[in-house]
This record gives structure tokens, sequence and C-alpha cells, in this order.
């Protein structure tokens, strides 16, 4: 065999990828072309024809039975096929029309000639201007209102997308969604700007095609009555009726399949994105029962009036406003569906429902309290409800994921309650017990957060960001589009809440470490490293100190992700010291990388600050000195100096969108932690030792003090 020849291997690697339905396309445009050149017979133009109204059809149930117009996606592409595949069938009509018009009425197909016959009526001159109208309302109401929202719809999804991005990344962030979602979330954005961008060029068409269906109108009627009466020697009447009728049956035929793909393009276009058809939506915010009432009342009195149609104006209000009764039934009935869903008291053996004593006491009504719970008011409860559309547990299952997966241990469940002392639209965060965060939501408005660089101010309720204390303004959902593209990010309440609880959590995270938790980490690693845990607890090191010890870690905000690199450091550093405070100071130093990169990226260079050498040298004189570093405390002057520095060097640092970091010696690391975090949490506080060898450093800015007085240097102890 040649080298060259088709084996039977290639050609199923050729043939592989094809399947019958990538065959449509290349069909559809020889098929187009075909009417284009040559001619054809009045049977397959019937058939053309009917198949043309056939998608038309298709076209529009599909666009009305769509939650979201990203269902039909593909929309545009159908728009261009269906109007070249009508533009071509007007060419191979006007061909038929022109050439064989004088044979009769049948001589372009029987479609042509029943769509012509049922509009003329035996009139020709009314049959006219009812074709006129027709395409006038096609023209002038529905192409150009369906092109001018496509327009405006285009431009304000391009608009919002930076604010869309923004509420992802932002949701990401929170915890609300993972890698995954949020990559689909942002597939999805950029979807709906090409969608809508792309509709905005695909109205073009249907627009275009109203135009062309005008002028082949006029080339066929005007072409028609001269070739009739100058090549086969008609009289004008003859000529007319002959021509007139194929006309406007072309012109009709091709006509109502672009008024209903028009349609289709207004539906899309102009859909609001619900989870609802348009159907069910209309049927649901329709079925207003004081609107039915109001409407029947007013047909009924219409009605009674003298001259009036009376019959017709009763029968329709009667109609209305038995409407209104069974839409006033079916809500009764869904209230009382959804109260029987609550649920039921508790019941004796027998079934029967039993009555607690409310003079009884027994151990319920000495329940401990709930290591991390969610208390709403009642206003907020639907946010909860998932039967109604609320999120809020799903969202606070993905904080409970993404947290223990930084922090490096399990959190406890996050217990949700309703509390009737509450104010309805209030809630409050709760750890061990106290309330650490609480905040106000307004009920159907959504949040919309000034990042410090809006293009404009928008009007709305004023409010803060609860979990950082930004501005932000409660807006109506209907304005959630323009604040985006205003330069807010736009949260709903359920976001507002979780990004709270998120930031609550991380900032207490010390807390949540207990007894139990340290044990089941214990466990773990005793499952892969046994003799590890054999040897440290409890023969040398009680699970006490282990648990203060993780604390201090969670207390500076050091992840646990590496357990085994810290029980190894303790292991290794037992034989030194039992106090906790020195242990953690050890373990420090072997987390350093996995602190740094909380802080920057990995192969980035780190900013840092220092003490002015003055200043470092006297903290570590007041140290050194001290056996209890709890029972330090430094002169006011210096006190607020020292403070006073920090605040502005950390604002300078968050104005520059960098980390805020401070080196210092590792004798006085862990009380100057200490100290400072009473003045910022966004301050880290390392010591050089923690610094990685490899890691490269940038020292910024160096913090230092105005002394004043003869005793300002002089501490305090």
């Amino acid at each position: 065999m040649a080298a060259n020849a088709f084996t039977l291997s290639d050609l199923r690697q050729f043939t592989e990828g094809f399947r019958p339905s990538s065959l449509a396309v290349p069909a559809v445009i020889l098929l187009i072309l075909t009417m284009l050149i040559l001619p054809l017979p009045a049977v397959m133009l019937d058939v053309l024809f009917t198949l043309n109204i056939l998608l038309a059809l298709l076209v529009i149930m599909v666009a009305i039975n769509t939650a979201t117009p990203m269902e039909f996606s593909s929309f545009p592409t159908v728009i261009l096929f269906s109007t070249m595949l009508r533009l071509g069938l007007n060419v191979a009509s006007t061909r038929v029309v022109l050439l064989e018009g004088h044979t009769g009425g049948d001589a372009a197909g029987k479609v042509i000639e029943a769509f012509g016959a049922f509009v003329i009526g035996g009139n020709y001159v009314v049959g006219f201007i009812v074709f006129a109208i027709l395409m006038i309302i096609n023209f002038i109401v529905i192409t150009k209102g369906a092109g001018r929202s496509s327009e405006v719809a285009a431009r304000f999804t391009l608009d919002a997308m930076p604010g869309r991005q923004m509420a992802i990344d932002a949701d990401l962030n929170a915890g609300i969604i993972d890698q995954d979602e949020a990559k689909a979330r942002r597939a999805l954005v950029s979807q709906e700007s090409d969608f809508y961008g792309t509709m905005d060029g695909a109205s073009k068409f249907v627009r275009g095609d109203a135009v062309a269906g005008i002028l082949i109108l006029l080339i066929n009627l005007i072409g028609g009555v001269s070739i009739g009466l100058l090549q086969y020697d008609l009289s004008f009447d003859q000529a007319t009726k002959a021509y007139v009728l194929l006309t406007i049956g072309d012109g009709l035929v091709a006509q109502i399949p672009a008024l209903i793909l028009s349609l289709s393009t207004a539906l899309i276009v102009t859909r609001v994105t619900t989870t609802e058809s348009a159907p069910e939506q209309a049927a649901n915010q329709l079925a207003n029962p004081a609107a039915f009432y109001i409407a029947g009342s007013i047909l009924i009195l219409l009605g009674l009036i003298p001259g009036m149609p009376n019959l017709v104006f009763l029968i329709l209000g009667s109609c209305a406003m038995g409407l209104g009764y069974m839409s006033q039934r079916k809500l009764a009935f869904d209230a009382e569906r959804e109260e029987s869903a609550i649920e039921a008291p508790p019941t004796d053996p027998n079934g029967a429902p039993t009555a607690k004593d409310p003079n009884e006491v027994d151990w319920d009504d000495a329940a401990q309290v709930d290591v991390v719970s969610l208390e709403l008011g009642y206003g907020l409860i639907p946010m909860v409800d998932e039967a109604n559309g609320g999120r809020l547990l799903n969202r606070i299952k993905g904080i409970r994921k993404k947290l223990s997966a930084e922090m490096g241990f399990l959190l406890p469940s996050i217990r949700i309650r309703d509390n009737l002392d509450n104010a309805p639209d209030s809630y409050s965060i709760i750890i061990n017990g106290s309330i650490r965060g609480s905040g106000t939501i307004e009920s159907g408005r959504e949040m919309a957060i000034n990042p410090g660089n809006v293009l404009t101010q928008i009007e709305g309720t004023p409010a803060k960001e609860p979990a950082f204390g930004l501005d932000a303004v409660w807006i109506d959902p209907a304005d959630r589009e323009y604040a985006q593209a205003s330069g807010y990010t736009v949260v709903d309440p359920g976001t507002v809440i979780a990004t709270h609880l998120n930031a609550v959590i991380q900032n207490n995270a010390a807390e949540l470490m207990t007894f139990d938790v340290a044990q089941e980490l214990l466990d773990r690693i005793e499952q892969t490293s046994p003799k590890l845990i054999e040897d440290l607890v409890p023969e040398k090191l009680s699970l006490g100190a282990v648990v203060q010890i993780l604390q201090n870690l969670l207390h500076e905000s050091v992840p646990l992700r590496d357990m085994r690199t810290i029980l190894e450091t303790l292991a290794s550093e037992i034989s030194r010291t039992t106090n906790p405070q020195a242990l953690t100071a050890a373990v420090r130093p072997k987390l350093g990388r996995l602190i740094v990169q909380q802080l920057i990226g990995g192969d980035e260079t780190l900013p840092v600050m220092t003490l002015e050498p003055d200043l470092e040298q006297l903290l570590n004189e007041l140290v050194g000195r001290s056996e209890n570093t709890d029972d330090i405390a430094l002169e006011p002057n210096l006190a607020d100096g020292l403070f006073q520095s920090v605040r502005e060097s950390v604002q300078q640092l968050e104005d520059q969108e960098m980390p805020a970091v401070i080196v210092v010696s590792p004798l006085i690391r862990p009380w100057l932690a200490r100290l400072l975090r009473r003045v910022t949490k966004d301050l880290t506080v390392m010591s050089y030792v923690e610094i990685p060898e490899d890691q490269a450093i940038r020292v910024i800015s160096t913090i230092s003090i105005n002394r004043t007085g003869e005793n300002a240097e002089q501490p305090v102890v």
C-alpha cells in the first residue's frame, strides 16, 4: 500500500467529530443559496413557506417559556438564519410571481394564493390597506421597540459588568461561594454581556427585514403590473387583480413569520430575569384580588348605564369579580398550607398532643449557650426559609466550610434562631453567649457599598457595612445595575449578614478552640504519626497547654493547617520550657512562611515597618527587666506617641492597598503585639526570626515618636 494511501482508520478519525446536527447550518446556507440562484417550483415554495411559519411559531414558543434570556442564548443566530431564509424565499417567490403571475392566482403556489385571497376578501383596495397597516405595526411598533430595548439592555449590561464582578469577588472572599461557583458566575456574566451585545446587533436584522419586506412589496406590485401591461397585453384591471393578489399573498406569507420573530425578539429583550417563565410570572403577578374586584365593579357600573352594550359589560364584569374571588381563595389556601407546615407540638405515645406545665422546671430551662449562634428578628426569618427562596442557610454553610479550610480545624455548628427581643429587622452574632456583632437589615432592599472610588453618589438610606465599617446606602433592587455602574458593590441582605458573620468568627477564632476541638486535631494527627502524639501528649505536655498554645496562634490569625509542624516543634522545645507563651514564640518561626503567605503572594516582596533604633532599645530594656509582661505599662506621653505613629503608618499602607507589617526583635514581639492590638486589628507584628531567609523584604517606614519632657523616656513598670 502506498505511503499516502487513505486508510480506514484515517476515515474513522476524519469522521469521528461529525454529528448529524453539525450539518444543519451548512444545509440551511445551501438552501438559501439555492433559493437565491435557482428557480423553485410552486410546490417547493408551499413547503418552504409553511416551514418558515412553523419555525417562527417554534421560536416564539421557546421565547415565551424560558425563565431567563440565557436559556435561549442561540437566539441571535436563530434570528440571522430565519431572516436569511425568509429573504431567500422572497427572492424565489418574486421570481415566480413576475414570471408566472399572468397565468392565475395559484401561479406561485397554493399558500400565497390562499393568504392573498383571505386578506383581500374580494376588495383589493381594502386588502392592500390591511396589509399596509400590518407592515406599519411590525416596522414602527414592534421592531422599533425591540431594537431600542436591545440597545438599552446591552448598554446597561456592559456598564454593570465591573460591579457584578466585584460582587462575585466579595461573595468568594466572604465564603458564600467556592471557586467553582465563582468561575461559573463569571462565565455567566461574560455570556450575558456577549448575548445582549449580540442582541443589539441582531435586532438590526429584524428591522432590516421589515424594511426589505416593504421594498419587495413595492417592487412586486409595480413590476408585476408593468409586466402584465407591457409583455402580456393585459388590461390594467386584469394586471392589477392578478399581481395585487400574488403580491399581497407573498408579502403576507413573509410578514407573518417576520412579525412573530419581531415579537419573539421583544419578549427576549424585555424579560426580567426570574426563576419563572413569562406565563408563570404574569399569572402570579396579575392574580391580585383587589385589582379584579375594582376592574369588575367598574365594568358592571358601565353595564348599568343606558345605551351601553349592557350584556357584554355585565358578563365580563361578573367574570372579573369571579376571578378576583378565586384569586383570594387561592391566596388564603396557600397561607393555610404554610401555617400547617409549622412544626406540630410534641405528642404522647398515642399521638395525642402534650402540653408542658409552665411552672415545671427541667434541664431545658438551664440549657448551655451555643458556641456560635445567629439570632434574627422575626422580620428576617424568611431569609432562612429555603422554600420561599431564602439562601442564608446555604451561605452560612459555605462560610463554615471556607473558614474551616483556612483555619485548619472544624468550626462548630452555627445555630440560627429567632429572638423576639430583637427588633424585627435586626440580627445578633453571639459567641459563647455574648454578642460580638449586630446589625440592621432593610428587608426587600439591597446594600450598595462605597469602596472609596465611586463615580457618583446615589440616593438611598445611609448605612454602615457592618463587617468593615464602610459607608453604604440601602437601595431598591431596581437600582442595582445603576449602582454597580456607578462603582458601588451591591450585595443582598443575606450577603451582608454572611460577610459580617465571617468577619466576627475570624476575629474571635481563638475562643472556638476548645478541648474537644484540640483533642480531635490530635486524634487526626495520631492516625498518621502515632509516635509523635504518644511521646508528647499527655506525657510531656498537657492537653490544656496545647489548647492555650493553639489559642495564642489563632489570636494572632495564624492558621493551624500545619499541625504536624506545630506538634514537632513543641516536642523539640518542651525540654527547654513548659511555658505556653514561650512555646508559642518557638512555634511561630516554624510557621513563618505560612504567616507571610497570608499577607502577600509567594514571589512578592514583603513591605515592612520597623521601630526607630532608640525606641526599640528602650522597649527591649523595658521587657527584659520585667518578669511578667502583663504588668508592663508605658508612660502616657510615650504610649500616646507610639499609638499615634502606628495609626498614621497603618492608614498610609491601607491607602496604598499594602499589608501593615511591623518587624521587631523576638523579645518584645509578644508584648508589643498585645499592646498594638488595642490600636488596630489590621497590623501584623512579626519578629526578625519569623521571616524566611529567602523572603525579600522592603522597609517602607520607621515608627518614631516625639518625646517631650524630661521624664518622657522613662517607662513605668
